[in-house]
């Protein structure tokens, strides 16, 4: 993806995005968006996830339009959107206010959309304001390790999509944001290395992205 001419917005150094973006998956920071007066992930139809310990995000936001979220224990709850996809808590969008920005969920402090432009995918068909972004994010690059570790990570992105069948179950994630995040985690495994098309050879693949993805997991804080 490329940005249209006279739309480009600086992303950052690729390497140092890159790590940085790994490093927050590991400790739950919060990543530094230069979003300026981009509103794109407010107004989405993003459900957002608000854990038990986010006290003061529970506060500021209060019990209407909480749900509790699906499939996870007690305390986890979700803040929906309305007809038009905005979150509630934006109270002016085009002046991309946030009631809450504040006091806002971590969910919203750890987005970021670079994510879709680093890996070479859209945030989905149903997102046309984060794609535009999307579209408009540029990395500079470094050095030529800058340029071999985004190739790892479109490389990564490529053989996931393409080789669903060698997963467990056949199943690879459905979002596009767990995909992008996936292929973050595990890059340095197509870091220098053909991947055949070969079905033994892509089914071992397949193993050593499974387990490269759950070591990594098991080095975040239960959170």
């Amino acid at each position: 993806m490329t940005a249209a001419s006279g739309n480009a917005v600086s992303a950052g150094e690729f390497s140092v995005w890159l790590h940085e973006t790994r490093e927050a998956l590991r400790t739950g920071a919060a990543s530094d968006v230069p979003c300026g007066t981009c509103t794109a992930c407010c107004t989405s139809s993003y459900f957002i996830h608000i854990g038990p310990n986010e006290t003061d995000a529970l506060a500021h936001i209060g019990e209407d339009g909480l749900i509790p979220a699906p499939g996870m224990p007690h305390g986890h709850m979700l803040m929906g959107y309305d007809h038009e996809g905005l979150c509630p808590q934006m109270s002016r969008p085009e002046e991309g206010l946030c009631a809450v920005y504040a006091h806002r969920p971590q969910t919203c402090r750890r987005y970021d959309c670079r994510v879709f432009a680093a890996v070479g995918i859209t945030a989905g068909d149903d997102k046309p304001r984060i794609n535009k972004r999307v579209e408009e994010w540029v990395f500079d690059y470094s050095d030529r390790d800058a340029h071999r570790e985004q190739d790892a990570v479109r490389a990564v992105t490529r053989f996931i999509r393409e080789n669903a069948s060698h997963f467990p179950g056949g199943k690879i994630p459905e979002s596009p944001s767990q995909l992008a995040v996936l292929a973050i985690k595990v890059y340095p495994l197509f870091l220098d290395r053909e991947h055949s098309g070969d079905s033994a050879k892509a089914a071992g693949t397949a193993r050593a992205i499974v387990d490269a993805a759950r070591t990594f997991d098991a080095e975040m804080p239960e959170r």
